[in-house]
């Protein structure tokens, strides 16, 4: 295999820590105004196009069979960046934005630690090859880009310390949790295998559909409550 098409995986995971630092700069200008939108929403943007990049790398190492040990440590890297320190990032400018005491602000650090502590397990974790123990960190970023939007979308409650502290520790708690989780890899089609992965997809595109960005919120906690009567039928 030429060293190009060696690369190509490792390239793209590039392209993932790339957005996320690009959504970590756009998250520390909150609610200004940057290229016709408020700054935070191109922040989401930017951690999609992480997530969309964090997938095509894997896809790219199975198609070339370009695996490496190289690669594996770059993805969890890449992925500590987008996934775990821009969210906290989101979140900390996202209380200042609303006002809430300064105080509250600093416990986003929770949200990085605990996912570092997540990527390392599974990077040693054999069990995690075709599931999940722990919340997966880009399904973290997920929901915290839900629930900051719906905190900046008419909801500043959410913000307040009685709301957002439970949030963030249960959350980062999720991560490192020896809750077991399915992963969206279909091995098959078919809905008996699959009944939990096309519920959730349904349920993605409702809540989506119905409440926008703020409903990834939700789908998060959706997803945890699927995974444990999931994990409850076996």
């Amino acid at each position: 295999m030429n060293i190009i098409t060696r690369n190509i995986p490792n390239t793209i995971t590039c392209m993932n820590v790339s957005a996320g630092v690009m959504a970590i700069i756009c998250a520390a200008m909150g609610d200004k105004t940057l290229w016709g939108m408020e700054a935070y929403n191109w922040a989401y943007i930017f951690i999609g196009i992480a997530a969309v990049a964090d997938f095509l790398d894997g896809f790219a190492a199975r198609l070339l069979h370009a695996y490496s040990e190289l690669g594996k440590q770059l993805d969890s890297l890449c992925d500590m960046v987008s996934f775990g320190v821009a969210p906290a990032v989101i979140m900390y400018y996202c209380l200042e934005t609303l006002g809430e005491p300064a105080w509250t602000r600093w416990l986003v650090f929770l949200i990085p630690v605990c996912g570092a502590l997540r990527l390392a397990k599974f990077n040693i974790d054999t069990r995690q090859s075709t599931s999940f123990i722990g919340l997966p960190i880009p399904a973290n970023a997920i929901f915290w880009i839900g629930y900051s939007a719906l905190c900046y979308a008419g909801s500043p409650s959410l913000a307040q310390w009685f709301w957002v502290i439970p949030a963030i520790v249960i959350e980062s708690w999720l991560m490192v949790s020896p809750i077991h989780l399915f992963s969206l890899k279909f091995k098959t089609w078919g809905w008996k295998e699959n009944q939990w992965r096309w519920l959730l997809i349904l349920t993605a595109v409702f809540l989506i559909f119905c409440m926008g960005v703020p409903g990834l919120m939700w789908l998060i906690l959706v997803y945890v409550a699927y995974g444990i009567f999931a994990s409850n039928e076996k």
